[in-house]
C-alpha cells in the first residue's frame, strides 16, 4: 500500500495555497540520499527513522513481444532511453476506480494527475492538476482553480469537467467502491461552473481536501463505460491520461509499458520509456540488475540485508538505503462480516477474545526479529503510523506497552480458558486443540522468515500455527478464510486512508466482495474517534485524535506492529545518472507519495561507475527523516496492503 499534517496545516492556517512551487529537480542525485541506520536497536531512534520500506521493485530489460533481445535498459537500436524496473507485484486492475495494489496505483500516479501533489523535499501539499484550493468561511464549500495548460493524451484540454465527473462517478457507488470511495463518502455535491473551476460541497468540515489521492480520468472516455465494476482498462492501449507518462502496452504478470509524456505541463521526463518488468522470483530481479536487464530493484518489498551486500560490492550499482514508509504486521481476523452486519468466513472464534489477541501479541519479540529476520534494516514497531511521519506516530506507555513476556501470555491464555492437556497443547472448553493458519505472501522472504519463529513462540506456549504461503492471498482475506496475515501498508503524509480501512463503513456490501476494509474491524469508538479527526483542522487536536485512535487499536490486539523496515533498493549508476528522492535528503525512490522518481530520471552515458555501491550519510538521513515529518503534520496512507499483494 503513500502521511502528511500539510494538508490539515494549509487549511487551518489559510484559506488557500496560491502560488505553485518550485518541483524537485531532477538533477538531485540519489548519491545525496542519506543511508539509514543499520543498527538493530537505537534506543529512541524510531521516532527519526523508520517507517516501512513501501517500495516495489523497478527493473527494466524487456525480452518479449516489446524487445525481442534481451539488452541493457538504456541501449536500445532505436536510441530511446529506457527505465526498466523490477516487480515482484502483479497488476490488480488499471482502472482509476478499482485499484488498489501499490504497482497498480503507483502506475496510476505517472498516468492521471491529482487535483493536489506531496512537494518530494517535505511532503507538503503543492498544485497538481489544480493550482489552488480555498474554502468558505465554514469550511464546507471548497473551490478548485484547475489549470489551463494540462491536456489528455489524445490531444483534448483536461477541465474542471473531467474532475467533476471523477468525483460524481465515486459518488455514485455504481461499481466504484473499491479503491478510492473513502475520500468523497462526506461530499454533498460536485460542480465545474467552469473549465477552470471546480467546487466540492460538503456535508461536514474535511480536513484532507488537500489530500485527495484520487486520479482524475477523462470524461469523454469514461462516460462510455456502463458497468465499471468489471471495466479493468486493460484492452485498448494506448490509455488515455494526462500525467508526465502514457500507458502504451500491457501483458499480465509480464510488463506494463509506459511512454514519455513529450506534452506534459510541468515538462517531458528524460527518459523516453519506462517499463515495468515482473520477476517472481527476487533472486532473478537481482541477477538482472547485475547484468544491466534492468535499471532499478527494490524487491518485495525490500531488498534482503544479503541482497543489498551483494550488490554494494557490483560494479555501476548504487545501494539506496533509507527511512521507509511501511510498516509490518500481523492482523488478526475479527470476525468477517458485511455492513449489515451479516457474518461469513471461518475466522477461529478463540480470536473473538481479547485476551487470545494479546496473548499472541506478548508471544512475538519484534526485538528478535529486527536483529535476525531484517538484519537491522528496520526499526521494532510500536503504533500504527510509521516514525517517519513524526507529527503523527506514536508509542505505548509504559504501563501500557505489550513486550515480549510468555509468561503473561501463557497466564492470558489459561484466564481465556485455553488450557494445556497432557501432551502440552492448549485446548479449549470444547476439548479442541488452539490451532490457528496465517495468510503469508509466496514471494516475500519475510513472510516465511517471520512464520517460522512464530510456529516456535506459540508452539512454545502450546499453539498450532499453519503458515499458508499463497502466490495471491487476497481471495482468501476478501472471504475472510483466515485467522490472521502477514499485513503493512505504505503510508503517507495524512492518514486519514490508512486509518479509515479500520472504519465500519469500509467493510464490503456483501460477503466475499472487495471492499476498503483490511481486516473487517468495525467499532463504534474507533469510529467515533475516525470521524472527529476528519474534521479537525486544528494540526496538533487532530494529531492527538490519531494517536487515540492508534492506541485504541494496540489495545484491542486486531494489528500487531512488528517492524518498520527500511527501504533498500538500488539502480544502476550507467543507465540512471540521477534520480530524487523522496524526501530529497534521504527517502525512497520507488513507491513514492507523486512521480518525482521516474519523471526525474536522467539517462547516464553508460560510463558511470560506483564501487562502493551504497548510499551515504547515516546521521544526516536520520535527521533529515525527523525534519520533513515535523514540518508536515497530517499523515494520510496511501493505502496499501504489504508485500506480493500490497493494496497500494
Amino acid at each position: 500500500m503513500d502521511t502528511q499534517d500539510q494538508h490539515g496545516r494549509t487549511r487551518s492556517r489559510r484559506t488557500t495555497e496560491t502560488s505553485p512551487e518550485a518541483p524537485p529537480g531532477a538533477s538531485a542525485t540519489a548519491s545525496g540520499v542519506a543511508k539509514a541506520s543499520k543498527a538493530s536497536r537505537l534506543p529512541r531512534l524510531p521516532l527519526l527513522l523508520a517507517a516501512g520500506a513501501g517500495a516495489l521493485a523497478l527493473t527494466a530489460g524487456l525480452a518479449s513481444p516489446l524487445n525481442p533481445a534481451p539488452q541493457q535498459a538504456e541501449a536500445k537500436a532505436d536510441g530511446k532511453k529506457t527505465l526498466t524496473v523490477a516487480v515482484a507485484q502483479s497488476v490488480d486492475s488499471l482502472s482509476p476506480f478499482l485499484a488498489q495494489r501499490l504497482l497498480s496505483t503507483s502506475i496510476l500516479r505517472l498516468t492521471n494527475e491529482y487535483l493536489t501533489n506531496y512537494d518530494a523535499k517535505d511532503n507538503h501539499a503543492i498544485p497538481g492538476f489544480a493550482t489552488k484550493w480555498e474554502p468558505s468561511a465554514d469550511k464546507l464549500t471548497w473551490t478548485y482553480t484547475i489549470r489551463d495548460d494540462s491536456k489528455w493524451s489524445d490531444g483534448k484540454q483536461a477541465t474542471a469537467e473531467d474532475a467533476a465527473y471523477t468525483f460524481n462517478r465515486l459518488m455514485s457507488k455504481q461499481g466504484t467502491a473499491t479503491a478510492n470511495s473513502g475520500f468523497v463518502a462526506n461530499f454533498k455535491k460536485v460542480t465545474a461552473p467552469s473549465p477552470t473551476k471546480l467546487v466540492v460541497e460538503l456535508k461536514k468540515p474535511q480536513a484532507t481536501m488537500a489530500a485527495l489521492d484520487v486520479p482524475i480520468v477523462p470524461k469523454h472516455v469514461w462516460e462510455k463505460v456502463a458497468d465499471i465494476s468489471k471495466f479493468n482498462n486493460d484492452k485498448s492501449f494506448p490509455i488515455v491520461g494526462n500525467g508526465p507518462f502514457t500507458l502504451e502496452a500491457y501483458k499480465t504478470d509480464q510488463y506494463v509499458k509506459l511512454k514519455a509524456n513529450k506534452d506534459f505541463w510541468r515538462g517531458a521526463p528524460k527518459f523516453d520509456e519506462l517499463v515495468f518488468k515482473t520477476y517472481k522470483d527476487q533472486d532473478a530481479a537481482v541477477a538482472a540488475l547485475k547484468k544491466g536487464e534492468v535499471s532499478f530493484v527494490a524487491g518485495q518489498p525490500a531488498l534482503t540485508p544479503a541482497q543489498a551486500a551483494e550488490l554494494k560490492g557490483t560494479e555501476n550499482v548504487k545501494v539506496n538505503e533509507g527511512p521507509g514508509r511501511r510498516f509490518f504486521a500481523l492482523a488478526t481476523n475479527p470476525g468477517a462480516k458485511t455492513r449489515d452486519g451479516k457474518k461469513f468466513g471461518d475466522g477461529h472464534p478463540a480470536l473473538l477474545d481479547k485476551k487470545v489477541r494479546q496473548a499472541l501479541f506478548l508471544s512475538v519479540d519484534r526485538e528478535a526479529l529486527v536483529d535476525k529476520v531484517f538484519q537491522g534494516q528496520a526499526v521494532e514497531g510500536e503504533g500504527y503510523i510509521p516514525p517517519r511521519f513524526a507529527d503523527y506516530a506514536w508509542k505505548p506507555s509504559a504501563d501500557q506497552k505489550l513486550s515480549y513476556d510468555p509468561k503473561r501470555a501463557a497466564q492470558l491464555l489459561d484466564e481465556a480458558g485455553y488450557k494445556k492437556n497432557g501432551d502440552g497443547k492448549r485446548v479449549g472448553k470444547d476439548g479442541k486443540a488452539l490451532d490457528f493458519r496465517i495468510l503469508c505472501h509466496a514471494t516475500d522472504p519475510n513472510d516465511k522468515a517471520v512464520g517460522k519463529y512464530l510456529k516456535e513462540w506459540w508452539g512454545d506456549l502450546g499453539i498450532g500455527l499453519k503458515v499458508n504461503c499463497l502466490d495471491d492471498v487476497s481471495v482468501p482475506w476478501y472471504a475472510g478464510e483466515y485467522d490472521l496475515a502477514f499485513d503493512g501498508w505504505s503510508v503517507n503524509p495524512d492518514p486519514d486512508f490508512v486509518l479509515g480501512i479500520h472504519s465500519c463503513a469500509a467493510l464490503p456490501v456483501k460477503a466475499k466482495e472487495s471492499a476498503a476494509t483490511d481486516n473487517f474491524i468495525c467499532d463504534k469508538k474507533y469510529d467515533e474517534l475516525y470521524d472527529k479527526q476528519l474534521a479537525e483542522y486544528d494540526p496538533a487536536k487532530r494529531a492527538q485524535t490519531v494517536k487515540e485512535m492508534q492506541s485504541w487499536l494496540y489495545d484491542s490486539g486486531y494489528m500487531n506492529i512488528l517492524a518498520y523496515p527500511n527501504a533498500v533498493e538500488a539502480y544502476r549508476t550507467d543507465q540512471i545518472k540521477s534520480i530524487t528522492t523522496m524526501p530529497t535528503a534521504a527517502g525512497n525512490i520507488y513507491g513514492q507519495d507523486g512521480y518525482w522518481s521516474w519523471w526525474s530520471a536522467v539517462p547516464a552515458d553508460g560510463k558511470s561507475s560506483s564501487k562502493d555501491g551504497s548510499s551515504t550519510g547515516v546521521i544526516i538521513g536520520i535527521a533529515a527523516a525527523a525534519v520533513v515529518l515535523v514540518g508536515g503534520g497530517v499523515l494520510f496512507a496511501l493505502r496499501r496492503r504489504s508485500t506480493a499483494e500490497d493494496r497500494e
